[in-house]
């Protein structure tokens, strides 16, 4: 009598297996998972970055006057703990944001720079992905984040350094 085998060999199933491991580390290599972090994190930055631009307009169109009060204009500065000039608790109060929008955008703030004066606002942060630092809006200088620049690495340096030096702003 003849025996009907079904199914695979051993040596079968680890060819397949070994297919499957270099298709892996194929496709981990392609996506560079350190840069898709990166994007998140600018992803998020940049959102918090709108928000709080939008809420400042908000408020400007309610109040009549920006968060920073009388003061005629403000300079490049960091929206962080222990930035006087912008109150955030005045923009929380006046309800054009959440009253836990500190807390949830934590560190993100330290990494947000704004400059205004009584009528205008931007609202900068500097990207640390490749992609986002190759984005057309990345063209704002570090000095006073106004002056439009040409994103090339004459002006900004290669998206790939650390020392880019481009922003990608909300005005």
């Amino acid at each position: 009598m003849r025996k009907l085998t079904k199914g695979f060999t051993l040596i079968e199933l680890l060819i397949v297996i070994a297919l499957l491991g270099a298709l892996a580390v194929g496709l981990l290599a392609a996506l560079d998972p350190f840069e898709q972090l990166k994007k998140g994190t600018d992803t998020g930055t940049r959102n918090t970055v709108s928000e709080l631009h939008g809420s400042i307009i908000r408020y400007f169109a309610v109040k009549s006057v920006m968060p920073w009060g009388n003061i005629s204009s403000i300079g490049p500065s960091s929206v962080g703990p222990g930035y006087a000039a912008l109150s955030i608790e005045q923009i929380i109060s006046a309800g054009e944001l959440k009253a836990d929008f500190s807390q949830l955008a934590g560190d993100k703030l330290s990494n947000i720079y704004m400059v205004g004066t009584s009528e205008n606002v931007t609202v900068c942060y500097k990207p640390l992905s490749k992609s986002m630092r190759n984005d057309p809006n990345t063209r704002y200088d570090n000095v006073t984040l106004s002056d439009k620049l040409t994103n090339d690495v004459a002006n900004c340096g290669s998206p790939g350094d650390a020392t880019f030096s481009c922003y990608w702003c909300v005005r």
